[in-house]
Protein backbone atom coordinates (compact mmCIF):
# COMPACT_ATOMS: atom_id res chain seq x y z
CA UNK A 1 0.00 0.00 0.00
CA UNK A 2 3.00 2.70 0.75
CA UNK A 3 4.59 1.56 -2.54
CA UNK A 4 1.20 2.37 -4.40
CA UNK A 5 1.07 5.73 -2.36
CA UNK A 6 4.97 6.63 -3.38
CA UNK A 7 4.22 5.86 -6.70
CA UNK A 8 1.25 7.95 -7.08
CA UNK A 9 3.58 10.46 -6.01
CA UNK A 10 6.14 10.49 -8.33
CA UNK A 11 3.49 10.10 -10.94
CA UNK A 12 2.03 13.71 -9.71
CA UNK A 13 5.76 15.21 -9.84
CA UNK A 14 6.30 14.51 -13.47
CA UNK A 15 2.97 15.91 -14.33
CA UNK A 16 4.34 18.83 -12.22
CA UNK A 17 7.17 18.99 -14.40
CA UNK A 18 5.69 18.57 -17.73
CA UNK A 19 3.34 21.43 -17.03
CA UNK A 20 6.67 23.39 -16.63
CA UNK A 21 8.55 21.65 -19.85
CA UNK A 22 5.38 23.16 -21.96
CA UNK A 23 4.85 26.57 -20.57
CA UNK A 24 4.35 29.21 -23.26
CA UNK A 25 5.92 32.90 -22.79
CA UNK A 26 3.92 35.90 -21.79
CA UNK A 27 4.76 38.97 -23.42
CA UNK A 28 4.34 42.46 -22.12
CA UNK A 29 5.68 45.72 -23.77
CA UNK A 30 5.79 48.76 -22.26
CA UNK A 31 8.26 52.18 -21.83
CA UNK A 32 9.52 53.01 -18.12
CA UNK A 33 8.32 55.89 -18.29
CA UNK A 34 4.89 57.93 -19.30
CA UNK A 35 5.09 59.19 -23.33
CA UNK A 36 4.57 62.54 -21.98
CA UNK A 37 7.99 62.59 -19.82
CA UNK A 38 10.86 65.00 -20.54
CA UNK A 39 12.90 61.75 -18.81
CA UNK A 40 14.94 59.42 -21.30
CA UNK A 41 12.88 56.78 -22.09
CA UNK A 42 13.73 52.93 -22.22
CA UNK A 43 11.31 50.59 -24.37
CA UNK A 44 10.56 47.07 -21.83
CA UNK A 45 9.69 43.89 -23.10
CA UNK A 46 9.43 41.39 -20.39
CA UNK A 47 8.71 37.75 -21.18
CA UNK A 48 7.63 35.61 -18.33
CA UNK A 49 6.36 31.79 -17.44
CA UNK A 50 8.23 30.20 -19.98
CA UNK A 51 9.84 26.54 -19.71
CA UNK A 52 12.59 25.64 -21.61
CA UNK A 53 14.46 28.35 -20.89
CA UNK A 54 16.00 28.74 -24.51
CA UNK A 55 14.38 31.16 -26.07
CA UNK A 56 14.87 34.71 -28.51
CA UNK A 57 13.65 38.00 -27.58
CA UNK A 58 13.96 40.77 -30.05
CA UNK A 59 12.96 44.51 -30.36
CA UNK A 60 11.98 45.51 -33.28
CA UNK A 61 11.42 49.47 -34.45
CA UNK A 62 9.22 49.78 -37.81
CA UNK A 63 9.91 45.88 -38.09
CA UNK A 64 13.59 45.95 -38.01
CA UNK A 65 15.35 44.12 -35.14
CA UNK A 66 17.08 46.56 -32.96
CA UNK A 67 20.40 46.00 -32.45
CA UNK A 68 21.70 47.48 -29.42
CA UNK A 69 19.27 46.05 -26.64
CA UNK A 70 20.24 45.15 -22.55
CA UNK A 71 19.43 41.92 -21.49
CA UNK A 72 18.92 40.76 -17.61
CA UNK A 73 19.60 37.38 -16.36
CA UNK A 74 17.71 34.60 -16.88
CA UNK A 75 15.58 34.54 -13.63
CA UNK A 76 12.93 31.90 -12.80
CA UNK A 77 10.06 31.73 -10.15
CA UNK A 78 8.61 29.29 -8.06
CA UNK A 79 7.11 27.39 -10.59
CA UNK A 80 10.38 27.00 -12.24
CA UNK A 81 9.57 28.37 -15.40
CA UNK A 82 11.45 31.72 -16.53
CA UNK A 83 11.66 35.51 -16.89
CA UNK A 84 13.81 37.92 -19.06
CA UNK A 85 13.40 41.39 -19.43
CA UNK A 86 15.04 43.20 -22.86
CA UNK A 87 15.32 47.03 -22.84
CA UNK A 88 16.65 49.56 -25.16
CA UNK A 89 16.23 53.46 -25.12
CA UNK A 90 14.04 55.28 -27.53
CA UNK A 91 11.84 58.48 -28.49
CA UNK A 92 7.93 57.11 -27.64
CA UNK A 93 6.72 60.23 -29.59
CA UNK A 94 8.72 59.52 -32.60
CA UNK A 95 6.40 58.38 -34.60
CA UNK A 96 7.89 55.29 -35.02
CA UNK A 97 6.19 51.35 -34.33
CA UNK A 98 7.94 49.54 -31.53
CA UNK A 99 7.35 45.96 -31.16
CA UNK A 100 8.51 42.82 -29.23
CA UNK A 101 9.33 39.51 -30.89
CA UNK A 102 9.46 36.37 -29.24
CA UNK A 103 10.40 33.05 -30.56
CA UNK A 104 10.21 29.65 -28.26
CA UNK A 105 10.02 25.92 -28.74
CA UNK A 106 6.17 26.41 -27.80
CA UNK A 107 4.89 28.62 -30.32
CA UNK A 108 4.06 27.83 -33.91
CA UNK A 109 5.96 30.63 -35.22
CA UNK A 110 7.50 34.27 -33.55
CA UNK A 111 4.77 36.18 -31.36
CA UNK A 112 4.96 39.67 -32.02
CA UNK A 113 3.67 42.21 -29.53
CA UNK A 114 3.20 45.71 -30.64
CA UNK A 115 3.84 48.76 -27.88
CA UNK A 116 1.29 50.69 -27.50
CA UNK A 117 1.86 54.12 -26.44
CA UNK A 118 -2.21 55.20 -25.18
CA UNK A 119 -2.15 51.68 -23.16
CA UNK A 120 0.88 52.06 -22.18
Amino acid sequence: MARNFFLALLVLGQLCYLDAVTSSPKVQVYSRHPTDSDKENFLNCFVSGFHPPQITIELLKDGKKIEKVEESDLSFSNDWTFNRLVSTPFNPNDGRDYACRVTHSTLQGPKVVKWDAENN
